[in-house]
């Protein structure tokens, strides 16, 4: 239909098949540790992210301090900076941002957000948790091995990972491949969860195309994982192989000490071409999520619909189908054929147009909006320009000739910190906002979280702008300590120390946002069943919090798309997805029926 009227015997099928009874939990146990509800394991998800990405945290403080405050702090030696970096990198990309976004909010948000009672399989989705739990404490016990934990560097290139000299050869090394190799199991588990229940579990009357942006960034990136992941877990086994059973996957033959190694006609190169077919789509598993998230978010805090949503659904569709094609651009100074460079530069700057789409739109959706700035819609608005400047500095660094010279500088840090530190590090504080008062029925606490908005996004633009500016004038990255060197000015260091002193605050910005967190479980003000008049399902359940089945007796049934704000003819300015057409109130004025969905929807 191309008016836009949907009539429900059009939209909402019957039930094709009965519900399936849940697991009810008979003790505490199964009820807060080993348990089988969704809401409870993507907050366990979360609590063990945020737990070990502190710990990332404070690595960063360390690395930091060295580089601001050379040969000041005695106990942080070469091999242990190597290690700190090592370690920030991993935890901070795999074991929080992955975790987080697809471990935790995909659990929370995918049956609320479809309509679904749970995740299809409850027990496997509880396994995946205890999965990644192990893969923490494995990772978490290569600190305290002989030797430490790996000081690599957190792309773990062979043959340097794994040789001799490099920090945490004996233990460290081993741990952090085993434990990656069982994150991966345990993804694939919740993984397939995701998208099965996103197929098979929507409530009736909620097609693809009524699901929230959310759902469908989740969605698609969890795709890209279970399609990325598998080259990670061989590259992962491979060299765990070459370690320990001295075979040659990556190894080449090397002379050390004078003496031939027994490794012989291994590929480095092979496992830079396998972590990177990973890490690149791995920016968009992160990124995707993020992208639905602040679709909805600005939505419903600008009261208007989402600008262009189909238009959105499909700009996320095709980058993530892009994002399998531009790994090598992460490998330009490998000694790439040059033609080969001229494709992956092109393929990078084609995975702009579909981002930029959606920055458009997002912009579109504020126009003329009744934009209301609350904290959650300050953190996507900062995402907003810092994924915008983040993409600028990556189109530099897509290009080879200009790649070439910035590689190995500082400006690669700052630019991949802007697009995968900052930019989805603000979105989970936005979410964090904006669901809090659905998962503890409480409201964080208004004047704690301006501080800590502020001091984060202005804090970060002070960190990582200057070193851009560090990085143009040549000041190298993955250097413990860079010395008298006659082609850096002495700006640089002056640069140091005050990025030092700024991560030292926006760090302390992070300790007042948890105070708040607890504090406002317990303390907070009530927050009523929706406090943002938000229209999708999640703010639709019999009770603040979920209980157990989330939908009391009956399950939703979905009349209209997740978008229904200041409709024409209507006397609120929201009307819910499972809000039966008959019971929409109309302004005196309005004649005809309610338009359910927009017309594009349905052309």
């Amino acid at each position: 239909m191309s008016n836009g009227m949907l009539e429900e015997t059009q939209v909402i099928p019957l039930a094709e098949v009965e519900e399936v009874d849940l697991y009810h939990a008979h003790h505490w146990i199964t009820k807060y540790v080993f348990c089988q509800d969704a809401k409870v394991i993507a907050i366990q998800y979360s609590a063990t992210a945020i737990l070990i990405g502190l710990v990332g945290l404070v690595l960063s403080w360390l690395m930091r301090l060295q580089l601001g405050f050379p040969e000041v702090f005695d106990f942080i030696d070469a091999e242990s900076y190597y290690q700190y970096v090592t370690m920030h990198g991993m935890i901070m990309v795999i074991y929080l941002l992955t975790a987080l976004f697809l471990g935790g909010f995909g659990n929370y948000l995918i049956p609320l957000m479809v309509g679904a009672r749970d995740m299809v399989f409850p027990y496997m989705n509880m396994i995946s948790y205890w999965v990644y739990l192990l893969a923490v404490i494995v990772l978490t016990v290569s600190f305290f091995v002989p030797g430490g934990a790996s000081g690599a560097g957190w792309t773990l290139y062979p043959p340097q990972a794994i040789s001799e000299g490099t920090p945490g050869i004996d233990g460290g090394i081993i741990l952090m491949l085993v434990s990656l190799v069982l994150f991966i199991i345990g993804f694939t588990m919740g993984g397939l969860n995701y998208v099965v229940t996103v197929l098979q579990a929507r409530a009736r009357g909620m097609t693809l195309m009524r699901m929230p942006l959310t759902v469908w960034g989740i969605f698609v990136a969890t795709i890209l994982a279970l399609l990325a992941f598998p080259a990670l877990f061989v590259a992962g086994v491979m060299m765990l192989l070459d370690r320990v059973l001295g075979t040659s996957f990556f190894m080449p033959e090397m002379i050390v000490q004078g003496e031939m190694t027994s490794h012989e006609n291994g590929s480095p190169l092979l496992f830079q071409h396998l972590f990177w077919f990973f890490g690149h789509p791995e920016v968009y598993i992160v990124a995707l999520p993020a992208f639905g998230v602040v679709s909805d978010i600005i939505s419903t805090h600008a009261r208007k619909n989402i600008f262009g949503y189909r238009m959105m659904v499909w700009a996320i569709v095709a980058i993530g189908g892009l994002s399998f094609i531009v790994w090598a651009h992460h490998m330009y100074v490998s000694g790439m054929n040059p033609y080969f460079g001229f494709f992956f530069a092109t393929t990078t700057l084609i995975i702009a147009v579909p981002t930029a789409l959606k920055m458009y739109n997002w912009v579109l959706t504020l126009y003329k909006g009744n934009i209301h700035l609350s904290i959650p819609m300050l953190f996507c608005i900062a995402f907003i320009l810092t994924f915008l400047n983040g993409g600028i500095t990556g189109l530099f660094l897509g290009n080879v000739i200009v790649d070439i010279p910035l590689s190995d500088t500082m400006f690669v840090v700052a630019h991949f910190h802007m697009v995968m530190g900052i930019a989805p590090v603000l979105v989970i504080f936005a979410a964090i906002y904006h669901w809090f008062p659905k998962m503890s029925g409480r409201m964080l606490h208004e004047g704690w979280g301006q501080f800590h908005f502020w001091i984060t996004f202005l804090g970060s633009y002070l960190i990582y702008f200057p070193m851009h500016y560090l990085g143009f004038v040549g000041v190298p990255r993955r250097y413990f300590e860079i010395g008298e060197t006659a082609f850096v000015p002495p700006s640089a260091a002056t640069l140091n120390e005050f990025i030092t002193v700024m991560v030292l605050i926006v760090g302390f910005a992070q300790v007042v946002f948890m105070a708040n967190i607890i504090i406002s479980i317990f303390k907070g003000k009530p927050a009523g069943d929706n406090p943002w008049n938000a229209t999708s399902l999640e703010w639709q359940t019999a009770t603040t919090p979920p209980g157990h089945g989330n939908f009391g007796d009956e399950l939703p049934v979905v009349y209209r798309w997740a978008y229904a704000y200041s409709m024409p003819g209507v006397e609120a300015d929201f009307v819910p997805q499972n809000m039966p057409p008959g019971e929409v109130k109309r302004t005196d004025s309005a004649t005809g029926p309610v338009a359910e969905d927009p017309p594009e929807l349905h052309q």
